[in-house]
């Protein structure tokens, strides 16, 4: 039955932009479809947190720990796939420094949500060179909700292998990249859970619907920003159908990867707003890491291609 009305929401939203690129506001954020599945999975979480709430724990106290797994567990992801696995390997538009590269993705695939980063990369190339089209182990043109949810969980197989960097090599990759790690370390960090709030009913609901939050995020990427139904467009690129949602929710979740027509468009970038007024939370948070020290931007990244509308990277 939930399913059900997250598929209708889902499927009723309608285009948000205006005509020229820009976002029409005066929807507000609650008028698309997406925005109403991921505001009720987390309202859905934060009220499972009260309701399941040990006794030992409390309402109030068990909200706050389900506030901080969720929010640890999705930044750290983010910064993970979107910034770190995504734009400095899979698009080498950003270049991380190696320890952090490594370190980031041995501590989110132990502790939060498992995201294999060899076979990710891979699909992910794969998905930038078909597009939408037969070879995209993503999503085909004519998938639609269900069959793009389904594939969130068992993609198309590839049919060829893009993933040949060295860091791929690393004793680091290979080992999170081992399906046997895969599933140990998932039950490892849900038992540490189970451990740290000492009621196995508690720590199996907000594991696992915040894994339902994350299977959100995927179809943000994979559906929604993949269907013409829905955002806007800046590019007219007719070898896709990939879209740009540039609402606050979206945005923040995905670390700005819903921005998918401006990203399709110059996949090289180091950044995916392409217009100063366009929010976008995950070059933001490159920003502050290169503020760090921890990444520099790659000679292909800071190429301002010339349709690009930014007067400058601002990086």
């Amino acid at each position: 039955m939930v399913l059900a009305v997250l598929a209708f929401l889902g499927l009723s939203s309608t285009h948000s932009g205006d005509g020229d690129g820009r976002v029409d506001r005066k929807r507000g954020f609650f008028m698309n479809g997406y925005n109403l599945v991921g505001y009720t999975i987390i309202l859905a979480y934060a009220l499972a947190c009260i309701y399941f709430a040990p006794s030992h724990i409390g309402p109030s106290t068990a909200l706050l720990i389900g506030a901080a797994y969720f929010v640890i567990c999705w930044f750290i992801g983010g910064l993970y796939l979107s910034s770190v696995i995504h734009m400095g390997i899979a698009h080498r538009a950003l270049d991380y420094k190696e320890g952090f590269v490594k370190t980031i993705t041995i501590v989110n695939n132990t502790f939060g949500v498992y995201i294999n980063p060899v076979t990710w990369v891979n699909r992910h190339r794969l998905h930038h060179k078909f597009s939408d089209h037969p070879g995209d182990p993503n999503k085909l043109s004519a998938d639609g909700f269900w069959r793009t949810l389904y594939l969130c969980l068992i993609p198309y197989k590839c049919e060829a292998n893009m993933a040949t960097d060295d860091i791929f090599q690393s004793w680091s990759f290979r080992l999170v990249s081992n399906p046997v790690y895969a599933v140990v370390s998932q039950v490892l960090n849900f038992g540490l859970l189970w451990l740290l709030v000492g009621d196995l009913r508690f720590a199996a609901v907000i594991w696992l619907t915040f894994r339902v939050f994350a299977l959100w995020v995927n179809m943000i990427q994979n559906y929604w920003t993949h269907d013409r139904k829905f955002g806007y467009r800046r590019y007219d690129d007719e070898r896709d159908n990939a879209m740009n949602i540039g609402e606050w929710l979206p945005v923040t979740a995905t670390f700005s990867a819903c921005l998918q027509n401006n990203h399709h468009h110059s996949p090289g970038l180091l950044r995916l707003s392409h217009e100063e007024w366009e929010y976008d939370f995950g070059f933001a948070t490159v920003k502050a890491m290169k503020a760090l020290g921890l990444v520099r931007a790659t000679n292909r990244g800071a190429i301002l291609p010339k349709d690009v509308p930014l007067k400058s990277l601002g990086f």
